[in-house]
């Protein structure tokens, strides 16, 4: 997996934990995405920072003792919350 993809997946799944903190799914996949970044891209120290910009949201990370950014666009990022939010199957608590 590129490492693009890598952190747009961890973004989704990181957006989705923080918002249902009781989806155990969520969470592993959570930790899967975090794997694959730490072991096969040498990524560390995964943060977003930045939350006030309304169009990006900005990942720090830290890869092979260089730090670096990576943004993201926010709608694009948001909208796996919004489906599972919109879909009645995931909402039955």
């Amino acid at each position: 997996m590129k490492l693009q993809d890598a952190f747009f997946n961890w973004l989704q799944m990181h957006i989705v934990s923080q918002a249902r903190p009781d989806d155990e799914a969520a969470k592993e996949t959570l930790d899967f995405f975090a794997l694959i970044l730490r072991e096969d891209h040498g990524v560390s120290h995964m943060e977003i920072v930045d939350e006030s910009d309304r169009m990006k949201i900005h990942i720090a990370y830290e890869q092979e003792s260089i730090k670096s950014k990576q943004s993201f666009d926010r709608e694009s990022a948001e909208k796996l919350l919004d489906d599972i939010n919109s879909n009645p199957i995931y909402n039955n608590q």
